[in-house]
């Protein structure tokens, strides 16, 4: 029960998403009419041709010719009909699917940061990709068979009806049985389409995260863990591809038995009926020629059938993405933050990633403009969590945030956003040119401030050598660029929009010593009359900050200067004496 209620779900929702082309498959609909009548008119021709040819020297060329040019034109009609009908087919499947994935992509940048990260990167990619694609090709199947299946099976009734009404009852009494193994099949097959769909996004996920990370892979020697692992998902995946194939590769045999069946008796009946002078030869020719496309669609349809139930599978799996809760709208009448001056505040603020692990408490922190705050501490004591708060990657738990004097739930995350500029650790770069890179926050910048702004992040003296310069295109994530490149070309691209307010993470971690000075005064240069934050683990780039706040299991133990905290001797001074006391 529950299996037919998820089917008439999606199915609905498939439904809703071709009612915007309705005009097109009302026109493919005529269409499937006229090549189904056409198709149904032939046999009729064909009969009749025969019955003026049976017997020596009794053969009627004038009329025979006649019947050959009307089967002629029928034929090619029926050919041009059908190739218009299945374009139009073809354009509204992929103009769904199109819509579909529109959504999708769409979607994904509406879902909360949290639901992403809780997800594999792999998975999403699957849903978007390649449960589409499976989704595609069931519908597409659907749309050019089974129209033109469904009209042949109830015009060809109509014309055997036409013909011999007595034989046409064989052809109906006996069809209730191929109906009924088809049923029986395709309540198996959806479940072990779903298993597989989802298997599938596993095992992407999987080989999505080892391409990511082959160096550490290889680097640690996880090759054979990571096979096994592979291993046994590809054999889950092959067991559920092997059932679902199993199930769905019965129907042919079983409703073309039944065909056969049907067909014998059709046979058996009619020379009866032309031994009994109840029907000629032509019109048994007629009567076998449309039992014959009487049953062709059943087989159609029922590979249709299978094909639709992978593709329910693949589409309930996509629609499951687009029914997860995109992020809180923003409220009405929500202010645009314009002329930021950097003033931030942190009121009673409390957060956890999950509701029965309590982790940040109460939090309160005021933040003058133009002042530099480092935020230092052990690897999860909630340094990143500030900054997730801050730019609404995350929302509060219970507290407020204020941006000079603005709660930013009362904001658009947009203009939040836009006043901020961040470096982080973790280095991303499309593919695309360095100069679309650096001008990723700024696309309309000239390529004056680009090169400026490289020279700032002292990343034009590499750009100068590459093959093509600014006009170099990067391969995925960076291509050939060493980590230290990549994040010289981040640092550039916050170089060039110069936002009120900036987050750096980590944002010298790959740069070498050296380099580090220089982008340390490349930073001091930009962070003058801005407020920044930076996240820092070695302690030795953040000497100069106006407020050093130590972190600790959510919670800001010590604040103050550099020189206050080291003359309070607590877990800051711990922290700089393990980092720069002699070996």
């Amino acid at each position: 029960m529950q299996n037919k209620r998820d089917n008439r779900q999606v199915m609905r929702r498939i439904l809703t998403s071709i009612r915007p082309y309705r005009f097109y498959v009302i026109f493919s609909l005529l269409l499937a009419v006229i090549t189904v009548g056409l198709t149904l008119y032939i046999p009729i021709l064909t009969g009749n041709a025969v019955d003026y040819i049976i017997g020596k020297g009794n053969v009627d060329f004038g009329a025979l010719g006649k019947m050959i040019k009307k089967m002629a034109a029928a034929i090619i009609v029926t050919a041009a009909v059908q190739w218009l009908m299945n374009h139009i087919n073809n354009m509204i499947t992929y103009r769904v699917v199109q819509d579909l994935r529109k959504k999708a992509f769409h979607h994904l940048h509406q879902v909360p940061i949290s639901y992403v990260d809780s997800h594999p990167s792999g998975d999403l990619i699957s849903r978007i990709v390649t449960d589409i694609e499976q989704f595609s090709d069931g519908l597409l199947m659907g749309f050019t068979q089974l129209f033109t299946g469904v009209l042949t099976i109830f015009g060809t009734i109509l014309f055997m009806l036409s013909i011999h009404p007595w034989i046409t009852l064989v052809v109906v009494v006996l069809s209730p049985l191929s109906f009924a193994i088809a049923g029986f099949i395709s309540k198996n097959t959806f479940q072990m389409f779903l298993k597989q769909s989802e298997t599938r996004g596993e095992l992407t996920s999987l080989t999505d995260e080892m391409l990511g990370n082959l160096k550490v892979v290889t680097a640690f020697g996880h090759q054979k863990e990571a096979q096994k692992q592979f291993e046994e998902i590809n054999e889950r995946l092959a067991g559920y591809s092997l059932r679902a194939t199993f199930f769905s590769s019965l129907t042919n045999p079983a409703t073309r038995l039944m065909y056969s069946i049907i067909y014998a008796g059709v046979t058996l009946a009619g020379c009866f009926a032309v031994i009994g002078g109840g029907l000629t030869v032509g019109r048994l020719t007629s009567f076998l020629s449309y039992t014959n496309q009487y049953t062709k669609p059943f087989n159609e349809i029922t590979g249709v059938i299978t094909e639709f139930q992978n593709s329910l599978a693949s589409a309930a799996r996509v629609f499951r993405f687009l029914d997860e809760k995109p992020m809180k709208k923003e409220p009405e009448g929500a202010k645009n933050l314009v002329n930021v001056r950097g003033e931030a505040e942190l009121k009673d603020v409390s957060f956890s990633y999950r509701p029965d692990v309590k982790f940040m408490e109460e939090l309160n922190l005021k933040v003058k403009p133009g002042q530099r705050i480092a935020l230092v501490g052990p690897t999860g004591c909630g340094k990143t969590t500030i900054i997730n708060l801050l730019m609404r990657f995350y929302d509060v738990n219970e507290g407020e945030i204020y941006v000079d004097g603005h709660e930013i739930r009362d904001v658009t995350r947009h203009s939040l956003r836009a006043n901020f500029g961040m470096v982080l650790q973790e280095t991303w770069l499309k593919n695309a040119t360095i100069r679309e890179n650096i001008a990723y926050g700024k696309p309309d910048a000239s390529i004056e401030e680009v090169i400026e702004a490289a020279k700032e992040a002292h990343a034009h003296h590499f750009i100068m050598r590459l093959p093509d310069q600014y006009d170099t295109v990067l391969g995925e994530d960076g291509g050939s660029l060493s980590q230290g490149q990549k994040q010289l070309l981040c640092i550039a691209r916050v170089m060039l929009k110069l936002p009120p307010m900036l987050i750096l993470d980590e944002a010298t971690s790959s740069i070498d010593t050296m380099t580090e000075i220089r982008i340390q005064n490349a930073f001091a240069k930009m962070m003058e009359g801005r407020t920044s934050f930076i996240v820092a683990h070695r302690l030795s780039t953040i000497r100069e900050a106006d407020m050093i706040l130590v972190m600790k299991d959510g919670k800001i133990i010590e604040r103050g200067t550099h020189e206050e905290l080291l003359a309070q001797n607590g877990f800051y001074s711990e922290l700089y004496e393990s980092q720069f006391a002699p070996s």
